[in-house]
């Protein structure tokens, strides 16, 4: 009765690991989806500051991947970092 048991683990295991592999190859496979059309919104995550007062801005969406750089107390605002989350 324990061989059986033991059997029946492996294979469940084996079934599992390959069930995994398969599906990795699959993820790995499958190309990339092509980009927005111009002018859709698309996720970036952009943080700027302003260099006079120093008020900071986040940027989640927008048209392109590096937008223009919004303006504050008349300047462009300076980019701080990409946000990588």
């Amino acid at each position: 009765m324990g061989t059986v048991v033991q059997v029946v683990i492996a294979l469940a295991v084996a079934y599992l690991i390959l069930r995994l592999g398969v599906g990795a190859l699959r993820m790995l496979g499958t190309p990339l989806p092509p980009p927005p059309p111009p002018g859709e919104m698309r996720r970036v995550k952009l943080q700027y500051r302003c260099p006079v007062c120093g008020m900071e801005l986040r940027i989640e969406r927008a048209t392109e991947e590096l937008p223009e750089p919004p303006r504050h107390c008349q300047e462009e605002m300076e980019l701080v970092a990409p946000i990588d989350e």
